[in-house]
C-alpha cells in the first residue's frame, strides 16, 4: 500500500510557472506508475501526465502537452509535475495516483491510490 500527499499548489498568473510535489510512502514506489490528475469545479475528473516506474515512459493529455512534464525519483519517493505557460483552463484541483500495474493508464479508475489534492489557481 502507498499513500500519497501533493504539495505545491497556489496562485500564479497567466503564462506562470509551478512545480507539483507528490510524496509517497512505502518501500515500493519505484514500483507503481504514477499519474496525475485534476478536477475542476463542476466537472469530471481529467487525466494530465502518467510516468512509468522507471521514468523511461511517459504520456500527456493533449491540452498539456509541450507544457507540462512529469518526472520523479525513486530515491527521494517523489513524482513532480513542472508546470509551465500556464493558463486559466487549467485551474482545478491536482491529485497525484498510483497504480500497481506495470502499464501507463489515462484512466482514473484503474488508479488504485490518490493524494488529497493540492489547489492551482490561474489568475488571467
Amino acid at each position: 500500500q502507498v499513500q500519497l500527499v501533493e504539495s505545491g499548489g497556489g496562485l500564479v498568473q497567466a503564462g506562470g510557472s509551478l512545480r507539483l510535489s507528490c510524496a509517497a510512502s512505502g518501500r515500493t514506489f519505484s514500483s507503481y506508475v504514477m499519474g496525475w490528475f485534476r478536477q475542476a469545479p463542476g466537472k469530471e475528473r481529467e487525466f494530465v501526465a502518467t510516468i512509468s516506474w522507471s521514468g523511461g515512459s511517459t504520456y500527456y493529455a493533449t491540452s498539456v502537452k509541450g507544457r507540462f512534464t512529469i518526472s520523479r525519483d525513486n530515491a527521494k519517493n517523489t513524482v513532480y509535475l513542472q508546470m509551465n505557460s500556464l493558463k486559466p483552463d487549467d485551474t482545478a484541483k491536482y491529485y497525484c495516483a498510483a497504480r500497481s500495474k506495470a502499464y501507463l493508464s489515462l484512466s482514473s479508475t484503474e488508479y488504485s491510490y490518490w493524494g488529497q489534492g493540492t489547489q492551482v489557481t490561474v489568475s488571467s
